[in-house]
């Protein structure tokens, strides 16, 4: 069989979790319209009768502005090294800026690269032509693919690309596993998910969210979880008026856990402040950032 690891990269908010969610067939990686909405590396496993493709959600690359963003670079860095291919995810539905010019001067490819042109749904042909030549004049090695992975037009095209592409090689996972991630990561990514769509700018990039317990001892399933920001005032926004919220992230949290694990829940967040936990080697360390 055809099998292999697959890293998923590109700048923020291109569309890496969306695909990925695509391909895999279930919600593996949260989306937002902010962009740095994914943190950690998440699998994501693709199975058919003749592969099975391991999908690894990179952090978004950019100029890092503090001690986090330069972790999360390193990591997406890291995981081209160790996969068979990646494929650089693209927006098509906004012109190239310093972002691009940032990606394309650092990021270099050892492996074969898929060159993705997402969001052709949103689009022209013009802006579609001066992105993809600037693109493929840096990476001229690369195979190059339009989809939209909102839509899935072209999706299953770029599946059998990938396919094409992969070694002979062993079965890594279960093939009904989707996903290396546990109940408590899962958990955490719904929480922040939600609490990244409803506040404003200024307070989702300091946002982190702690499962700190999930009890089983009793009918209902219990999660005790804990929202952290860097500023008294961004906990003041993060309760709201009268804690109404909270209790919105929570009942939408609930929700998407309850429908994930198909069990009844009960859902207990609270805020905590830790000051300027993004810049903090001892609190990154705490999470599991380092």
């Amino acid at each position: 069989m055809k099998s292999g690891f697959v890293s998923i990269v590109g700048r923020p908010n291109v569309g890496k979790s969306t695909l990925i969610n695509a391909i895999v067939g279930q919600k593996i990686s949260i989306v937002t319209p902010k962009s740095q909405t994914t943190r950690d590396q998440i699998i994501g496993i693709y199975n058919d009768n003749e592969s099975q493709i391991v999908f690894i959600d990179t952090p978004g690359i950019h100029k890092p502005h503090n001690e986090l963003g330069e972790i999360l670079d390193k990591r997406a860095y890291r995981t081209i090294r160790d996969c068979e291919l990646a494929l650089l995810v693209i927006d098509t539905s906004k012109d190239l800026g310093e972002g691009d010019e940032y990606l394309l001067e650092h990021l270099k490819f050892d492996c074969p690269l898929i060159l993705v042109f997402n969001k052709i749904d949103l689009t022209n042909i013009l802006l579609v032509t001066k992105i993809k030549e600037r693109y493929q004049s840096v990476y001229t090695n690369a195979t190059s693919i339009e989809i939209s992975a909102l839509t899935k037009f072209n999706v299953e095209d770029l599946i059998e690309l990938i396919k094409d592409k992969l070694p002979e090689g062993p079965q890594y996972y279960d093939v009904k596993q989707l996903t290396d991630k546990d109940l408590r990561f899962q958990v955490q990514e719904i929480i922040r998910e939600k609490t990244l769509l409803f506040l404003k700018e200024e307070v989702p990039h300091g946002v982190a969210v702690l499962c700190d317990e999930i009890d089983t001892s009793k009918k209902e399933l219990e999660i005790f979880a804990k929202i952290v920001v860097e500023r008294e005032s961004q906990k003041g926004i993060v309760i709201g008026k009268n804690g109404k919220m909270i209790k919105r992230i929570g009942t939408a949290s609930r929700k998407d856990i309850e429908n994930q694990i198909k069990k009844h829940i009960n859902l207990q967040l609270r805020v905590q402040v830790v000051e300027n936990w993004r810049n903090s080697s001892s609190f990154l360390v705490s999470i599991g950032y380092k």
